[in-house]
């Protein structure tokens, strides 16, 4: 198999040194260890086991993962050692998505289970390995700082459709100066061309979505296993009619459309749904358990110019200049908002947007762009 060399420039040349890569049984960490070991890594394949659970076969797919990861370690050529980071995972990520539920908030578990699981449970069990460096599937790019600071950067990747650096923005100088990202100039089309080329089953396979480790499944039935129902009113904001119940904020976001199950009713006493505009969930009120909903995608209820962030993490290991503009997501797959900082100290941040942001839901994350840098950022309160 050949590889156009011009889009895989980026990968440092390997010399027999050792890169441990977290493989996860889809095409795209199947394809990074393929791509380093043709440029001369000692790639080493480690898949993690994270959650047990309910592990069955019906919404956990581990099982089907890892025969993959066998049958591509096989083609490619490589170890495989599998690694089970349950306690760590319940403990450090986990834990804390219940906690942010329960507080009527929305977590991000991807950006918690990359910072704590997979670049740092993971990047010290291949340091423990012997490794130099560690890789992912992620798509993503880390370049030394141009301006010689001695520092590096996390880059957005090549295929903005595809871009995770919103997801690693918590990763800090000493794990990504430790990180390869070898599919940071790649397309997803081309790693899939490049896995078929290279006679890897995986290169038609889905890609995975639900929870971090956990798998796809009913969101909602999930949760209640572990956040029992506490019923209470909907009210509309504007006037504070009651209009429907809800079974507990913990399964409501800001923004939410669907599953409240009002329809699109005006009065609150039972109008045919679609003779009014959409139901959207604006606010909580968790001392008197009410959900406050407001009718109308647009309505300024759902817009906001300015938002508190705190929890920050920034990857160069300081704040960026206050002063300055740049760009922010409020949440992943939303394109780039101009925004400044209007304030900033060592826990919080005010950001204030030029045009008003959607849905902004406590939670979340808000991460801080300077053109193709990831400058870091923080959960917004």
């Amino acid at each position: 198999m050949t590889i156009d060399s011009q889009r895989v420039d980026g990968i440092d040349a390997g010399d027999g040194r050792t890169v441990v890569v977290g493989l996860s049984g889809g095409v795209d960490s199947s394809v990074a260890a393929l791509l380093l070991k043709q440029r001369g890594w000692r790639v080493v394949g480690v898949f993690m086991k994270n959650w047990e659970d309910d592990d069955d076969e019906e919404y956990c797919s581990s099982r089907q993962d890892l025969i993959d990861v066998m049958s591509i370690a096989d083609r490619i050529g490589i170890d495989v050692e599998v690694v089970n980071f349950a306690a760590e995972y319940k403990e450090r990520v986990f834990a804390e998505f219940l906690r942010e539920y329960a507080a009527g908030r929305t977590p991000n578990p991807d950006v918690l289970c990359n910072s704590e699981i997979k670049f740092r449970a993971f990047l010290d069990h291949a340091l423990a390995l012997g490794a130099e460096k560690i890789a992912t599937g992620h798509y993503a790019g880390v370049r030394p700082d141009p301006a010689g600071s001695g520092r590096v950067q996390l880059l957005k990747a090549e295929d903005g459709s595809k871009d995770q650096s919103y997801f690693l923005h918590r990763l800090n100088q000493a794990q990504l100066a430790r990180t390869l990202f070898p599919l940071a100039d790649l397309y997803k089309r081309e790693v899939r061309r490049i896995a078929a080329d290279a006679g890897l089953h995986v290169a038609v396979k889905k890609d995975s979505t639900g929870i971090c480790f956990i798998g796809e499944r009913p969101f909602k039935e999930f949760l209640m296993r572990y956040l029992p129902p506490q019923p209470g009113e909907i009210r509309a904001l504007d006037d504070d009619r009651v209009v429907g119940q809800h079974d507990g904020l913990t399964y409501h976001t800001i923004g939410q459309r669907k599953g409240l199950h009002i329809g699109g009713r005006k009065d609150g006493k039972g109008a045919a749904s679609g003779e009014h505009e959409a139901w959207f969930v604006a606010a909580k009120d968790i001392a008197k358990n009410i959900l406050y909903v407001v009718q109308g995608h647009d309505h300024p209820a759902l817009q906001k110019l300015a938002i508190g962030v705190e929890q920050l993490s920034w990857v160069a290991g300081k704040a960026p200049h206050p002063a300055w503009v740049y760009t922010a997501k409020t949440r992943y797959r939303q394109p780039d908002a101009p925004c400044s900082i209007e304030h900033i100290d060592s826990t919080h941040c005010t950001l204030a947007f030029a045009e008003a942001q959607w849905a902004v839901t406590p939670g979340q994350s808000a991460v801080l762009y300077e053109s193709r840098v990831c400058l870091g950022g923080g959960v917004i309160v």
